[in-house]
């Protein structure tokens, strides 16, 4: 079939093409890979959808070209898009398999079908790639497209429900997954094998069950903790999936149905401040034309609210009869995870048969996890449900986290296994040459003369020595690390510090197995929005013709010191000038008319020139507004005595004084990040013509005229805000001829007529009269921040922890934020990447590698910050890039990436994690931020403002971003010093007590005999020494809570790993081996030739026995007496209770075990060892003996070579003053002088709503409005 045959046939239907092209990408991934793509596996341990990475800047959707009102629609996927990605790289190609078909035949539409329009999933090419683990599966690619009905249940089975889960476990997966992960434990791999070989008759010289019964209890208590830490998971997602949704039923009713339970071709009802429960296509609203407002933050962080409308062919289904009454099909792409782009076309069927095509884009598409905003209610009809929606393509599925320490113990298990063999090997030699060469001496010994019957021999000795040794590798490690960690996650959860009031929300640590991560963090990725920022904004200060006004005036800018700089006023002396109510106490200026002439016209052109619509609800004035900013001055203005009322399509209503007056909107030229500014052309009360223009003061002072009075003052105050890190926009209007503007206006109109590149047609006709501008003033906004964000940001960065801000927002945005929440400092220079193509954007890369790279070699050490666009960061994670583009930003201090998609930062934490040895932390609170945690190493959600899908997903939950210095620099430090205490010391009590069983085999002809009675060996680590190690790892603190806040320079210990390197750990069991030797050495000294008793017998094995095991307990209880930093009544029950307990408790077990047949070997022991002097003596002298060396080292490290920490410790012990906030009031000082100077260069503006040029959206928009007439809404019922 020739291609132009396949071109015409496509045109004739474009949405039923099966292989349909948004403007520049296409979905389904087609086979042939661009020459860059990129392979977005940079990491090898998880699965990623299978399609779309890349976006679009926001909001400039792919769209389907439609328009919003009244004109004529190209069906969807024709009409060329101009604001979509370049053609160099095409990301919704970026393939995931293996086996991606090359090309794909022609798939047939409506008049001709192709081979089938069933799901057609790709054929699996061989067994082995069929099968594969039940979590390890792939999205599967789809070719075709979806085909709903209409009103048609039935029809629609085929589709997944809307049941949605998060969790780690369900109880198909429950075993195999638990038991991969309890066996990746070396440890526990280990233990198992010697309970295999303990069940070999004549092996084992050990009771058969000794091992397999503690590893069971082991695999219990952590099954136990998975699935509790999992039932919490599936409570959240019942929790989630039992909210319920209004359904239309076939009678034309509503009915409330769970979220789970909702189905593909459903129409819901969603009203204002809904969670949208499924991907919906929008069919008609309450507001005009089908428009309605949606905010996206928990998708992809932007909190500015999104404009959708309903096809003009279905808004005007305002009741439910209506809808009813719709017959046909829907036919859409199938499920993939580009949140900007949907291409779809409704084939409704009207009543007289006769078919109409209505083509669907990204307009009309309500994604899950948005949320409904300022619209009453909306229709949508369901079209991906469940694990099919856009938000839950863009998740990943929870990984298993494993820590570092724990990986650590595994290497070291491995090591101590080898150590074991050796031994082992050792001690069977040792048989051999006793039982082969010296046998004649042993006659009385049964030998196996045979070449086989010695192989035999050995190889059954070798396993009986294994088993005799095995306890080197402390069975009880594995469970008090997970007792210890959990009763950690507790510590946590019940810390009142982490405690939120006002939403009465403690910290919660879901997954306890990470807790030691906390202190050896080395990167913080952190959403923006809601996590850094409260998402709410502040008309905070403005300057009018050369006089500043604030909020609240605060003491610097009184006056009243002795600097010539003019006082500040307040907002209220400012409403005083504007309605001019005058205080007869101040003496009133002579050009006080002059003055109030320019207040007037500022706080007209706040509220007028905007596209905000207002909404009276309860008896107050809402403001709807596609940027939060745009509110904020509007109601600023309101509160300032202009308050703007209502909006009528050619008009708006401002009410001053008590009078309405009527300001008529004759053109709005919107507006754009290129423009950085937005204009209205109004007639005013008066007949005049006026332009009034806000935007950013680079944009503005360029279009004033000469000689203007205000500037300097202005450009002072706004360096006063800018410092402060608070958003800005100058404020200039002009008066225009009437001729001029008629003569303006026709071009207006042939601008906003063209077809190509209207946009930019546009931008032009507005440049033409946006000039010789008069400045008025200007505004400052601020985005509040949450309480303690800088000041969080500033230590985590003093503890050697590099933050990056991974957002949706907009550059200017991100960058502002960064400054006023210090991440950003006035010292750094910033580097910013904003290319628009692949090579651009590695030359760029390069070239500022290799500079900065040759300036640091050159000895300068300024600091830098990286902010990079997602468009730029899309190339830059292409293999090719990724390693330099990493460079470079591990180079830089702080890195902001901004307008990214949540998948694209998932890529960023994976690239880093991939390339770099850190252990990272990610941080978020929206949906959008799920696969970001779930990327990092620990992931940290707040339970916030944004829904709760981030703290659910997250392994820890807080409530607010300033907690987390406290989670990281406090609990994060001690549960990593206090795991590595309790894991080396674990190691150390075994290896102490075994070895001495080695050293004793030279004596007993290698036989295997035990030196201890068996049962009194099995209750070491259970009972005699179980509590050292928990007291240490649960209360421990190296230095307390207040030095570790006040040096946070201490946290780098964790980064380092200082407390538990491959080094400390030999030096650890070197220490073992001598303290086993000595106490060895010095009990078979002082039992030489054996004790002869008054009774004139030899006081016997178990008396030597019981007396070396003793002193071995009471030489390791001694060590964890030494290494503990913090004595509580827990250390004293723990420590010197362990030796007063066995001291009681084996008297006791040594006269009754004997007496009921259960253990012979101690029967008559404690008459003779209880009285006998030398076993005090032992006893007394041994340990001291062995704990000397430790002690004296102990002091000569402190004294002669100290270690950070050791300084601190005395700094706490002796509570010595620190000097050091003087020089932070000095360097605040210092502070200001430089962030003037940087703020020259660089400020931030106050505008963050969609743009569109080539569409106006905001202008047409605003002109279907009319909030005179609110009561002639439809209700929807």
């Amino acid at each position: 079939m020739s291609d132009d045959f396949v071109r015409l046939v496509s045109q004739a239907n474009p949405a039923s093409r099966q292989q349909y092209q948004p403007a520049n990408t296409g979905y389904p991934p087609s086979g042939s890979s661009p020459p860059h793509a990129l392979d977005p596996f940079f990491d090898d341990d998880d699965d990623l959808p299978d399609s779309a990475f890349g976006r679009p800047p926001a909001m400039q959707s792919k769209e389907s070209g439609l328009p919003l009102a009244r004109s004529g629609a190209p069906p969807a996927g024709v009409g060329n898009s101009q604001l979509s990605l370049p053609t160099t790289i095409q990301p919704d190609q970026w393939s995931f398999d293996d086996d991606q078909p090359s090309s794909k035949p022609f798939q047939g539409s409506a008049s001709f079908p192709g081979p089938s329009k069933t799901h057609q999933r790709k054929p699996s090419k061989s067994l082995k790639k069929r099968w594969k683990w039940p979590w390890d599966k792939k999205e599967q690619v789809l070719t075709g497209n979806r085909v709903v009905a209409l009103n048609n249940p039935a029809a629609n089975g085929d589709f997944c429900n809307n049941y949605v889960s998060t969790s780690k476990y369900n109880l198909a997966t429950f075993v195999p997954k638990f038991i991969f992960e309890q066996f990746s434990k070396y440890a526990n791999l280990f233990f198992l094998f010697t309970a295999l070989i303990q069940q070999i008759p004549d092996v084992s010289p050990t009771n058969p069950y000794t091992t397999i019964a503690p590893l069971s209890v082991v695999l219990l208590a952590s099954a136990f903790k998975e699935t509790q830490e999992d039932l919490k998971r599936h409570q959240s997602d019942s929790e989630l999936n039992a909210r319920l949704a209004k359904v239309l039923q076939p009678d034309g009713t509503f009915a409330d149905k769970k979220w789970k339970d909702i189905m593909v071709g459903d129409v819901l009802r969603v009203e204002s401040d809904d969670f949208i429960p499924a991907d919906i296509l929008l069919l008609s609203s309450s507001e005009p034309e089908g428009f309605c407002y949606i905010e996206t933050s928990n998708l992809d962080g932007e909190t500015n609210l999104k404009i959708k409308q309903a096809s003009p062919q279905t808004s005007h289904l305002t009741s439910p009869h209506l809808v009813t009454a719709l017959h046909g099909t829907l036919r859409s792409e199938h499920p993939n995870n580009s949140l900007y782009t949907y291409e779809g076309t409704l084939e409704l069927v009207s009543s007289g048969g006769v078919p109409k095509q209505v083509p669907l884009g990204p307009d009309q598409l309500l994604l899950r996890g948005a949320q409904i905003r300022n619209t009453p209610w909306a229709y949508g009809l369901v079209v991906f449900t469940g694990h099919e929606t856009k938000l839950m393509r863009n998740a990943t599925a929870a990984p298993i986290k494993r820590t570092a320490v724990e990986r650590q113990v595994n290497i070291h298990i491995v090591f101590l296994f080898i150590f074991l063999l050796a031994l082992s090997i050792g001690s069977t030699i040792g048989s051999s040459i006793r039982s082969w060469f010296f046998s004649s001496a042993q006659w009385y010994l049964l030998e196996q003369p045979t070449i086989s019957g010695r192989a035999k021999g050995f190889i059954e000795d070798i396993l009986t020595f294994i088993i005799l040794y095995n306890n080197l590798i402390p069975i009880s490690l594995i469970v008090t690390m997970e007792v210890v960690k959990y009763q950690q996650a507790q510590l946590i959860n019940s810390d009142l510090d982490m405690y939120y009031a006002k939403t009465d929300t403690p910290a919660l640590c879901r997954t306890s197995s990470l807790v030691e991560e906390l202190g050896q963090i080395e990167y913080v990725f952190s959403d923006k929005t809601g996590t850094l920022t409260r998402n709410e904004m502040e008309f905070r200060f403005c300057s009018i013709g050369g006089v500043a006004y604030a909020d609240v005036v605060d003491e610097a800018h009184r006056g009243e010191s002795d600097d010539d700089k003019e006082a500040w006023r307040s907002f209220d002396d400012l409403r005083a000038l504007a309605t001019g109510a005058s205080n007869p106490f101040v003496d009133v200026a002579s050009d006080a008319g002059s003055e109030r002439a320019v207040v007037n016209e500022f706080l007209t052109l706040l509220a007028v020139c905007h596209t905000v619509i207002p909404e009276v609800r309860d008896g107050k004035i809402h403001y709807q507004a596609s940027s939060p900013d745009e509110a904020a001055l509007v109601a600023g203005a309101e509160v300032l005595g202009y308050q703007f009322h209502t909006r009528k399509p050619k008009s708006v209503f401002v009410n001053v004084n008590g009078s309405s007056l009527e300001y008529e909107i004759l053109n709005v030229c919107e507006f754009n990040s290129t423009r950085k500014r937005m204009s209205t052309v109004v007639r005013c009360p008066d007949g005049k013509l006026k332009l009034f223009c806000k935007g950013a003061d680079t944009v503005i002072l360029e279009r004033v005229s000469e000689n203007q009075p205000f500037t300097e003052k202005t450009l002072m105050h706004l360096e006063d805000y800018a410092t402060d890190g608070l958003r800005t926009l100058c404020i200039a209007y002009r008066d225009i001829p009437e001729a001029e503007y008629r003569q303006w206006s026709t071009i207006y109109d042939q601008a906003a007529a063209t077809i190509n590149g209207r946009g930019d047609a546009l931008d032009k006709a507005a440049e033409l009269i946006e000039r010789d501008l008069f400045l008025l003033g200007a505004t400052a906004i601020e985005d509040k921040l949450q309480e303690g964000v800088p000041d969080t940001i500033h230590t985590l960065q003093m503890a050697g922890i590099k933050v990056w801000v991974l957002t949706g927002d907009r550059q200017e945005t991100a960058i502002n934020i960064g400054m006023s929440c210090r991440l950003i400092s006035e010292s750094m220079n910033l580097v910013i990447v904003n290319e628009e193509t692949a090579h651009e954007t590695q030359d760029f890369i390069t070239k500022r590698l290799s500079a900065l790279k040759n300036q640091r070699s050159a000895g300068d050490q300024e600091d830098l910050a990286l902010v990079i666009d997602g468009k730029s960061l899309t190339f830059a994670l292409e293999k090719e890039i990724s390693k330099t583009f990493l460079e470079l930003a591990i180079l830089c201090k702080a890195v902001i990436c901004c307008r990214v998609s949540p998948l694209q930062k998932a890529l960023v934490v994976k690239l880093v994690k991939k390339n770099q040895k850190s252990i990272l932390l990610a941080i978020g609170d929206g949906a959008n931020d799920v696969s970001m945690i779930q990327a990092a190493h620990v992931g940290v959600g707040i339970s916030g403002v944004e829904g709760l899908q981030a703290a659910r997903s997250a392994d820890v939950a807080i409530s607010q971003f300033r907690y987390l210095k406290k989670l990281l620099l406090v609990h994060g430090s001690w549960s990593y010093t206090r795991l590595s205490k309790l894991l080396l010391y674990s190691f150390y009590k075994n290896i102490v007590l075994y070895m001495t069983q080695f050293w004793f085999s030279f004596f007993n002809n290698f036989s295997g005999q035990i030196a201890y009675e068996s049962w009194t060996l099995s209750l070491y680590n259970v009972v005699f020494t179980v509590l050292p190690p928990l007291v240490i790892g649960i209360f421990d603190q190296f230095v307390s809570a207040r030095i570790l806040d006040r040096y946070p320079q201490l946290y780098m210990l964790g980064q380092k790993n200082a407390f538990f390197t491959r080094t400390q750990f030999w030096l650890w069991v070197g220490n073992a081996l001598y303290h086993s030797i000595v106490l060895f050495g010095f009990s078979v000294i002082l039992f030489w030739g054996d004790l002869k008793q008054s009774t004139g017998f030899d006081s016997g094995h178990w008396f030597w026995g019981t007396t070396l095991y003793l002193a071995v307990l009471l030489t390791v209880l001694g060590k964890a007496a030494l290494i503990s930093d913090l004595w509580t009544k827990y250390t004293v029950a723990a420590i010197p209770g362990s030796f007063v307990f066995t001291m009681l408790f084996l008297p006791l077990y040594a006269v009754v075990a004997p007496a009921i047949g259960f253990s012979t070997e101690y029967k008559g022991i404690v008459p003779r060892l209880w009285t006998n002097w030398v076993f005090y003596l032992v006893l007394l002298l041994v340990p001291i003996v062995c704990l000397t060396r430790d002690f004296v080292w102990k002091y000569y490290r402190r004294t002669y070579m100290p270690e950070t920490y050791h300084i601190a410790q005395e700094i706490q012990k002796y509570n010595i003053p620190d000097y050091r906030p003087r020089q932070e009031q000095f360097q605040k000082a210092i502070k200001k002088v430089r962030a003037v100077q940087r703020m020259r260069r660089n400020r931030g503006f106050a505008f963050s709503q969609t743009e569109n040029a080539s569409r106006q959206d905001q202008e047409r928009m605003i002109r279907a409005y009319d909030t005179s007439k609110t009561g002639a809404r439809p209700s929807g019922y």
